[in-house]
């Protein structure tokens, strides 16, 4: 009988498409992956220590499956992902019952380390930083079947003061197009009817591997997989936002009218200590171009409150700027002290109170933004993407073309008897009807 492994994923979804990827490497190595941590005699656990907040709860993640090792049927717990690299000197001495540690580009040797682990080794598994890993055998997907992430690089140049990402995932290195497209119709093969292009930052793809954006060119590619309905851009940089990269967009219908574009923040004294490369001025102008080119775009972005040194007059120049540019789509941090960032030796660090009430600011004025926004959108017609059924409250759940899963609203549609054979995956016109806040009802268009 094979060995019995769970796996617990962390953080990010770049983070998941490794946890999808070392999946895939344990069933081709004859393993029993399961769901339940307590009958698992091995337990993964990819991490993630982006900001403190993930890293808590990694810990927590941590000590809680080591429980199983004392009480369950657990014979090793393994570590992977960020916190593993970030902490490898330390990790394995503060938490004794880990057996194996993996950092974030050795990944591809799960299965060795698990099998010397299971001979009774402790098992240290780290490559070069700058190593580029390439999985020939299938991913397991933990996402619903009809979406799917697609990672296109690994690691990061842009050295932002208040980021470890560099530090732990390396310099950005970019997948070749060939693979991402054999990937992709894979994905689409096994029914992936949404892609979602990910990565620190997918607009710089390409500039290390062909000394030339790519982006465009690999979207154009992407579009002509037959089955393949939408293909969504998350984590854009503003100031890589190309003309080029716009005309694709306008131009292919498969590429949804939505961009994630992490701004951080609107002042451009925050900007600058930040390590960013735009200003308000040039934030404005990629703004205006992208809802010039594409009056409907649905844009996305982040922000953080209480960077050190920030005053009252620069939140409210960020206040400022998202009361008159009015995002679509808007989530708030509080600014993370991260170990071994440039930003954590910033003198005046803000207390965690200010952070919490200038984030609190923030979010009420999105939530009215939202409002508004919403309530345009009754009366309109809208393909809908179905995700699945609420019995209970009898309605369909879905996404229109501005929602990626997990972090933006929903659309409901009632179940009726001329139209509840509707599955997951399953694409529809809906009228919008009523709309509050994040999320929207509507009627099924025949």
């Amino acid at each position: 009988m094979s060995t019995s492994i769970a796996f617990v994923s962390l953080g990010c979804d770049k983070n998941l498409i490794d946890s999808e990827n070392m999946l895939g490497l344990l069933k081709e190595a004859g393993f029993n992956l399961i769901i339940d941590e307590a009958q698992a005699e091995v337990i993964v656990i990819n991490t993630c220590c982006f900001i403190q907040e993930a890293q808590e709860e990694s810990i927590d993640t941590i000590l809680q499956m080591a429980l199983y090792k004392k009480e369950g049927k657990c014979k090793a717990l393994i570590v992977t992902g960020c916190m593993a690299e970030r902490y490898k000197k330390e990790i394995m001495q503060e938490i004794p019952e880990i057996d194996g540690i993996i950092g974030t580009t050795a990944y591809d040797q799960i299965v060795p380390v698990i099998q010397k682990v299971l001979q009774g080794e402790k098992v240290e598994a780290f490559s070069d930083l700058h190593r580029h890993i390439e999985i020939e055998g299938k991913r397991i997907l933990s996402t619903p079947g009809y979406y799917a992430y697609l990672k296109i690089a690994e690691g990061c140049n842009n050295h932002c003061s208040y980021c470890i990402i560099p530090k732990i995932r390396g310099n950005y290195r970019s997948r070749s197009i060939e693979s991402l497209l054999q990937e992709a119709k894979t994905l689409v093969q096994e029914g992936v009817r949404e892609l979602i292009i990910v990565a620190q930052d997918v607009t710089r793809y390409g500039q290390d591997l062909y000394n030339e954006k790519k982006l465009p060119e690999l979207l154009t590619q992407l579009c002509q997989i037959e089955d393949l309905r939408w293909i969504r851009l998350l984590y854009c940089y503003p100031e890589e936002i190309t003309d080029e990269l716009i005309q694709v967009m306008v131009k292919e219908p498969k590429i949804c009218r939505y961009i994630d574009m992490p701004i951080q923040h609107a002042n451009d004294d925050i900007l600058r200590r930040m390590g960013r490369r735009s200003n308000q001025k040039q934030l404005r102008k990629v703004m205006e171009k992208l809802r010039q080119a594409m009056p409907d775009i649905c844009l996305r972005t982040t922000l953080i409150t209480g960077f050190p040194g920030e005053t009252q007059e620069q939140f409210e120049d960020l206040y400022a700027f998202v009361k008159e540019m009015k995002f679509d789509r808007l989530g708030v941090f509080t600014y993370s002290r991260e170990e071994g960032t440039k930003a954590a030796t910033f003198s005046n660090q803000i207390p965690e109170e200010i952070k919490e009430e200038r984030r609190n600011q923030l979010m009420e004025l999105q939530q009215k933004i939202s409002a508004e926004l919403s309530k345009q959108m009754i009366g309109q017609k809208v393909e809908v993407l179905i995700e699945g059924q609420l019995p209970e409250q009898g309605v369909y759940c879905g996404r229109t073309y501005k929602d990626a899963p997990d972090v933006d609203g929903m659309v409901f549609v009632p179940v009726k008897s001329t139209f509840n054979d509707l599955l997951s995956g399953d694409f529809i016109t809906v009228r919008i009807q009523e709309a509050y806040e994040y999320d929207v009802v509507g009627e099924m268009i025949k």
